[in-house]
Formats: C-alpha cells, sequence, structure tokens
C-alpha cells in the first residue's frame, strides 16, 4: 500500500522487486505477485466485510438519539476511530483489484489518494487507541486538572481533530511520493522517494513513522493500562470475577495491539533498511522477506475488525445501547413500544492515586468508574 521503496531497481506495491544483485543475474518474483494475486483479495475481502459489519454498527449507535451516547473522551474516540476504520477498508478493494490484476489500472490520481488515505487513517487509528488509553487512565485515577481539559464538548471535538490532523501530515510523503511506474510485470502504484533524497532522510521518515505510529501509542498504552491494571487489581469490595473481567479486557487490548503491529512493523523496518542500503543480495531471502510484508500487513489490518469487539461491544453501555435500538426497531416493526434495560455494568469507583482503592457508590467528585 504504497509502503514500497527505490533504488535502482522497481517494484510493485506488493513488494514484488526485480533486483539486480551483481548486475548480471535477476531476482525473478513472479511467485511472490501468484501468492498476492491469491492472498491479498481474499484476507481483503474477508476483512472489509467483517470490519464494514462491525464498524459500522458502531457508528449507527454512536450517530443515533443526536449523538446523546457519545458522552465521555472514549466514546468520541470510539466513533472517530470506527469512521477512520471504516475509511481505511474502503481502499481495500482497490489494492485488492491490483493484486488480483498484478498491476495498477486505475490512474495516478487515484493511486495518490488511496495511498494517502491507507496510511492516514491507519495512523488515526494508532493515535486513538492513545487517547482512549489516555482518558481511561484519567478516569481511573481522577486527575482532576486533566479530567477537566477533556470533559467539555469542545475538548473532545479538539482532541479528534488533533488527532485526524497528525495522521494527515504522516499521510503527506504517500500523497507527494506515491505515483504510478514502470515495473518488469506492468504498471504499479508505488511510493517512490525523489532520487536526489539522502539515504539517511529516507530511512529518517521510516524511523519517525514506526516512531509516531506504533511505538508512541505503545508507549502511552502500556505505560496507562498498566497504571489502570495495578489500580483495578488491588481495588477492595469487587467480586473477584468482575475484578478479572476487567483485567483481561485490559490485557487483551495491549497483547491484540502487540500481536497484530509489532510483526508488521518489524518487516517494514527491515525492509526499509533493505531497499535503502542493499542488505539482502540472497533472491529466497529477499522473497521470503516480501511474503511476510504481505502476511504482517495483512495481520495489522485485522486490527479494524478487533477494535469494535475490544473497545466497544465488551462494554456493557455500548451493548445496552444495541439492545435499546434493536428493541425500539422491533417495536416499530411490531407496533409497540417500550424501552430496552441496559445490562448491569462492571463499575469499578477508585479514587485518586493517593487514596485508597475501592468500590463505592459515592458522587464524591474525587471518585469516578471505570465500566467494562
Amino acid at each position: 500500500m504504497g509502503e514500497d521503496y527505490y533504488q535502482d531497481y522497481h517494484g510493485d506495491h506488493n513488494g514484488s522487486y526485480d533486483y539486480d544483485y551483481d548486475y548480471h543475474s535477476v531476482c525473478d518474483k513472479e511467485s511472490v505477485r501468484s501468492f498476492a494475486a491469491v492472498f491479498l483479495p481474499l484476507v481483503y475481502g474477508l476483512t472489509l466485510v467483517l470490519g464494514l459489519a462491525g464498524n459500522s454498527l458502531v457508528v449507527a449507535v454512536y450517530s443515533g438519539r443526536g449523538g446523546k451516547d457519545l458522552r465521555t473522551l472514549t466514546d468520541v474516540c470510539l466513533l472517530n476511530l470506527a469512521a477512520s476504520d471504516l475509511l481505511l477498508l474502503l481502499t481495500l478493494p482497490l489494492w485488492a483489484a491490483a493484486a488480483a490484476t498484478q498491476g495498477w489500472n486505475l490512474g495516478a490520481g487515484l493511486c495518490k489518494l488511496t495511498s494517502f488515505l491507507y496510511s492516514a487513517t491507519f495512523s488515526c487509528g494508532m493515535f486513538l487507541l492513545a487517547c482512549i488509553s489516555v482518558d481511561r487512565y484519567l478516569a481511573v485515577f481522577q486527575h482532576a486538572a486533566g479530567r477537566r481539559c477533556v470533559a467539555g464538548r469542545k475538548a473532545r471535538v479538539l482532541v479528534s481533530a488533533g488527532a485526524w490532523a497528525a495522521a494527515c501530515v504522516l499521510g503527506l510523503p504517500e500523497l507527494l511520493f506515491s505515483r504510478v511506474a514502470q515495473a518488469s510485470h506492468g504498471l504499479a502504484c508505488v511510493s517512490l522517494p525523489p532520487h536526489g533524497m539522502p539515504r539517511s532522510a529516507k530511512i529518517c521518515l521510516e524511523l519517525l513513522e514506526v516512531a509516531l505510529r506504533f511505538l508512541l501509542p505503545l508507549g502511552i498504552m502500556g505505560v496507562c493500562y498498566g497504571r489502570v491494571w495495578r489500580a483495578l487489581s488491588r481495588a477492595a469490595g469487587v467480586r473477584r470475577d468482575r475484578k478479572w473481567r476487567a483485567l483481561h479486557v485490559l490485557l487483551a487490548v495491549v497483547v491484540v495491539f502487540l500481536l497484530t503491529q509489532l510483526p508488521y512493523n518489524v518487516v517494514k523496518l527491515t525492509r526499509a533498511l533493505d531497499a535503502t542500503y542493499a542488505l539482502v543480495t540472497d533472491c529466497e531471502v529477499s522473497k521470503g522477506l516480501d511474503h511476510a510484508m504481505q502476511v504482517t500487513e495483512s495481520l495489522a489490518l485485522s486490527h479494524t475488525c478487533i477494535n469494535p469487539l475490544l473497545y466497544v461491544f465488551v462494554g456493557s453501555t455500548f451493548r445496552g445501547s444495541v439492545l435499546r435500538v434493536a428493541k425500539n426497531l422491533g417495536e416499530r416493526l411490531g407496533g409497540r413500544r417500550g424501552r430496552a434495560q441496559p445490562e448491569p455494568a462492571v463499575a469499578m469507583t477508585l479514587r485518586a492515586a493517593d487514596q485508597t482503592h475501592s468500590l463505592s457508590g459515592s458522587d464524591e467528585e474525587d471518585t469516578t468508574t471505570f465500566t467494562i
């Protein structure tokens, strides 16, 4: 997806390079392209169907009732996360078509737009996950100043707009460098930095992208959820099964993020180094690196399907909203009226970090609820 690099050789967006290792022999990557022609359309199609179903439901529920369910920064971020995932999913049919036909036949303009949209929405999703972890941390530890900063509607809009703006900035290289180039097997939509750009600048761009789009969100999530985990594990007066359910959700969030994003970023950075400094001189190793890129990038995209399950559907508040929408629809069809009762939540009320953790029904200012 515009993730390829250029240095004295041409390649398609799936990394199917024809590299002249010794200036006499050429690495034929027909097998890489053949694998992509079958594997990528299949995986992208499945991801598209599942992702559209889950994220569309999130947007529909949160957008209903005039947005009355958007009560916290987390709710706003979840809505924006679903929207960014939907935009990302809409680019997959184009990449699937390019992989199936082993060429890009949609023009230079659509190549730039699709590459930019893919990169920007991918980045936006990572930033929003980090924002959610910060909001949950502030909620649990009742950081008064922090909570006031994100409590208002205007502040929530600014946070969302900031995430989108930062993501668009990260997508600018794709918008500037992506073009339709001639490869050995036909046309390809590739990201080709200018020939005069120093190698160090190319690597700096890659390192910056990996740092901002993966390491920074991971670090924020690790710190925030790590402290929340410790607070919840020490909370008194909470039923053991409910406590461990909340802890397992936190653990799943971090583990899934690592499993889906770490392999992709490692392979991506490795291939960037190879493309810039020609580190790989064996054709079979280069092919293996291309296959790894295809598989790990597909794994990273699976996060668009998992996000609704991890961040939304596990929440009792959201499940109650879904049940209410479903019941209202059924009543309209059946000509009856009523109200769906939301499922009881796992509400853990924790005092500020310097106070004793407890379960309480108090409405004091220094307490809040962390609902799973």
